[in-house]
């Protein structure tokens, strides 16, 4: 059975699912626990969980908690949990204005996105309006 978290706003979530945290895309990863220091992560940290960049994660750039309660702290305005596919597929929309990200990023991410269609087909469609 695979193990979850519940998110501060109420949804539980597994390793498989993703889901908005402060504006970004992740997904909730759980130590394997094989006694690695850093779990593979770089440094030694004795981390509950990690919240898992969708484009950045696997490494450094996951975020360790220690416990719910500091996710619970950190959870901020632009964390909204899970998102059907109308909400990714505006939140795609959005970061295509955002010059924090680049066309290779957004494309990766629509491909792990729960949303239809994907990468330049998709793009082409999205700027002919069809």
């Amino acid at each position: 059975m695979a193990r979850t978290l519940t998110l501060p706003n109420g949804e539980t979530v597994t390793p498989d699912d993703v889901f908005l945290y402060n504006d970004y895309p992740y997904r909730v990863e759980f130590p394997d626990g094989d006694d690695t220091p850093g779990d593979g992560r770089g440094e030694s940290v004795d981390a509950e969980f990690y919240l898992s960049p969708l484009y950045w994660g696997g490494g450094e750039m996951d975020v360790p908690f220690r416990e719910r309660e500091a996710l619970v702290e950190q959870w901020g305005e632009e964390s909204e949990g899970l998102l059907g596919e109308e909400d990714w597929e505006q939140w795609l929309a959005e970061a295509r204005t955002d010059e924090r990200f680049d066309d290779e990023e957004l494309d990766a991410l629509r491909r792990e996105l729960p949303v239809s269609g994907g990468g330049v087909v998709a793009r082409i469609r999205q700027a002919l309006g069809i």
